[in-house]
């Protein structure tokens, strides 16, 4: 049974309330959260201008001179407690397929290059996460990562980039990593990263701080919108999608990258509703069920 405390909110400046529903990240607060924000965007409240679910939390920016801001809270706080019940949790998402190249030559190079933004070490990220993990093999690191499907929690940093947590039976299962203790000054498009117990895959050249595990064969941001999962958005994710990383050779890597150079590639996709009471009560069963149904 999922119980919830009493959201916390407060004014951030004169144009934002912030409802924090928990500190520690848990599924069930940020199903809440997406949940909370659909329902707001639905009704369409004269004066609310922008939305943002965030993992455990949300802000709203509204204009003051249409809503009053304490009337505002009063209508967040009552839908904030229709949204307690279990039922009203469930998400209508899609899982994504995700190919990665894992421990590619690309994502080692640049570790290997920026080492001594993580504290000088001469190994890879790749090989510092199999030796913070205790894993005996990088088949096993392969397993251990691709194994769970994972919940975008939130859409930020930069356009594109989708933090995504892993859902699996017991936090023992989850790879969990520190950041670079100073960010690198380049981190290549499509790499696969970790950082805390999140996933992300950079949707561009960027700065950046997470340990690079992998290279994604396929965009995650298209300004070109090329690909059917990109014409509503140039974003690939969206929060409260489910995203699969499957492993891929080196030979089927390059085959997927020739279909997205020459625009013919098709991205798995499979619409779901997820529902937060299976996964309360079944856990990693009810994921390992969704998976199947999606390989069918």
């Amino acid at each position: 049974m999922i119980f919830f405390s009493e959201t916390k909110f407060d004014f951030c400046g004169d144009e934002y309330i912030f409802g924090e529903i928990s500190r520690e990240m848990k599924i069930e607060s940020t199903l809440k959260a997406l949940s909370i924000t659909k329902e707001l965007s639905r009704r369409n409240i004269p004066g609310i201008i922008e939305i943002y679910p965030n993992n455990t939390s949300y802000l709203v920016r509204y204009d003051p001179n249409v809503i009053s801001p304490h009337h505002l809270l009063d209508y967040l706080r009552n839908v904030d407690r229709m949204k307690n019940e279990e039922e009203s949790l469930n998400v209508d998402a899609k899982i994504i397929e995700i190919p990665v190249l894992y421990d590619d030559e690309e994502t080692r190079k640049i570790s290997l290059q920026y080492s001594k933004h993580h504290g000088g070490s001469k190994e890879s990220n790749f090989d510092y996460v199999m030796k913070l993990g205790g894993f005996k093999s990088r088949e096993e690191v392969i397993r251990r990562h691709s194994d769970p499907l994972y919940l975008v929690t939130a859409i930020g940093f930069k356009p594109g980039t989708a933090w995504c947590f892993p859902l699996t039976g017991s936090e023992a299962d989850m790879i969990e990593v520190p950041k670079y203790k100073s960010p690198r000054p380049f981190t290549p498009e499509r790499a696969v990263s970790l950082g805390g117990v999140f996933t992300v895959v950079y949707p561009s050249d960027s700065p950046g701080s997470y340990q690079l595990i992998g290279m994604s064969a396929v965009p995650v941001y298209d300004v070109y919108q090329r690909f059917a999962p990109f014409k509503e958005s140039y974003v690939l994710a969206k929060p409260g999608d489910l995203w699969k990383y499957k492993p891929v050779s080196k030979a089927e890597y390059q085959n997927i990258r020739e279909q997205v150079i020459n625009g013919t590639y098709e991205y798995k996709v499979k619409p779901v509703s997820f529902s937060a009471a299976e996964y309360d009560e079944q856990g990693a069963g009810y994921i390992k069920k969704l998976k199947e149904e999606f390989d069918r």
